[in-house]
C-alpha cells in the first residue's frame, strides 16, 4: 500500500492555491515551488536576487525540516528565474546551501513568476540513506 504524507509548516509561506508545501510518497519527497516570500509577513521583502534566492531556500529548509529532512537529502532542484541574467548571482547563494555533493539541477527563465518574484525553487528528495559515489 502506498502512503502519501502531506507536509505543511508555519515556517514557510502558506499555500496560495490548492497545493501542499511538500508531499512524501514511498520515500520520495517533493516540495512545491517556493517563492521568496517571508512567511511572517506574506510578502516579498527584497528586490535583490541574492536575498530572494536565500529566502526561497530558507522556505525550502523549513519544509524539509518539517518532513524530517535536510538539504543533504535533496537529489534534484529546479530553479525558475524571471531573468536568466540573474543566474550568476542566484548561483552564488545557491552554492552556500549545496557546497558539495550537489543535487542535479535544471534552471529556466520563465515569462513571469507569481507576486513579481525574481526566483522560485522546488526540490525533490530521497528519504533513504544516501551514500555518495563519484563516477
Amino acid at each position: 500500500m502506498k502512503t502519501k504524507t502531506i507536509v505543511n509548516t508555519d515556517y514557510a509561506p502558506k499555500a496560495i492555491g490548492p497545493y501542499s508545501q511538500g508531499i512524501c510518497v514511498n520515500g520520495l519527497f517533493v516540495t512545491s515551488g517556493q517563492l521568496p516570500v517571508n512567511p511572517g509577513t506574506g510578502k516579498i521583502e527584497s528586490n535583490d536576487i541574492r536575498e530572494q534566492t536565500r529566502q526561497s531556500l530558507e522556505n525550502i529548509r523549513a519544509i524539509l525540516k518539517e518532513g524530517q529532512l535536510s538539504f543533504d537529502n535533496v537529489i534534484k532542484t529546479t530553479v525558475f528565474l524571471a531573468d536568466i541574467n540573474d543566474f550568476a548571482e542566484m548561483n552564488q547563494v545557491y552554492a552556500e546551501y549545496f557546497p558539495e555533493n550537489c543535487p542535479a539541477r535544471s534552471c529556466f527563465q520563465v515569462a513571469a513568476l507569481p507576486m513579481g518574484a525574481k526566483v522560485e525553487i522546488e526540490v525533490m528528495c530521497s528519504r533513504g540513506y544516501l551514500v555518495y559515489e563519484n563516477h
